[in-house]
């Protein structure tokens, strides 16, 4: 199999759209979010509540959730195509500066940014981390989760592109 027939195979695999957040204490000397689009997100248990993302190991992502065991994941709303494009692009700007067009409030549990307009919100802490091939699998306890009233369905990431439920 090639590696590209495994990506087209998995690419009809519809997935929701999640931005991977933190605060990195180590930027500046107050800190600075750091964020990433992630499609690879899910549910792991109920008791206890854990979640699981896969990062690309070695990004910098992976290096700040290396370090920070706190941090949280928004649920995009079909409305935060942009949003996920944004935190998606390689040799983007800073996330300091992306973060500042970005409504959002810290987190009361892990002060990562949670992005406004969200589906959902959930704040984690690590607990463990597994390497897996060129990812790394971080699963975390979930310490809260927001389910605010919004709007319209999820962003869903099908076939190498955003999209929208209908």
């Amino acid at each position: 199999m090639s590696e590209e027939q495994f990506r087209g195979a998995l690419a009809r695999l519809a997935a929701g759209v999640v931005l991977v957040t933190a605060h990195d204490e180590e930027d500046g000397p107050r800190g600075a979010p750091a964020g990433m689009t992630a499609t690879a997100f899910l549910s792991v248990s109920l008791d206890p509540p854990l979640v699981l993302v896969s990062v690309r190991t070695g990004s910098r992502m992976d290096e700040v959730l290396e370090r920070q065991p706190l941090w949280a994941a928004s649920l995009l709303a079909e409305g935060h195509r942009s949003i996920a494009g944004r935190f998606a692009m390689k040799g983007r700007l800073s996330d300091r500066l992306l973060f500042q067009e970005v409504p959002h409030v810290l987190g009361e549990h892990t002060g990562a940014p949670l992005i406004k307009g969200a589906l959902a919100t959930v704040e984690c802490r690590t607990e463990q981390r597994v390497p897996a091939g060129d990812h790394t699998l971080v699963i975390a306890r979930v310490l809260a989760a927001e389910l605010p009233s919004v709007e319209g369905g999820p962003l869903l990431y099908y076939r190498a592109g955003y999209r929208r439920l209908g």
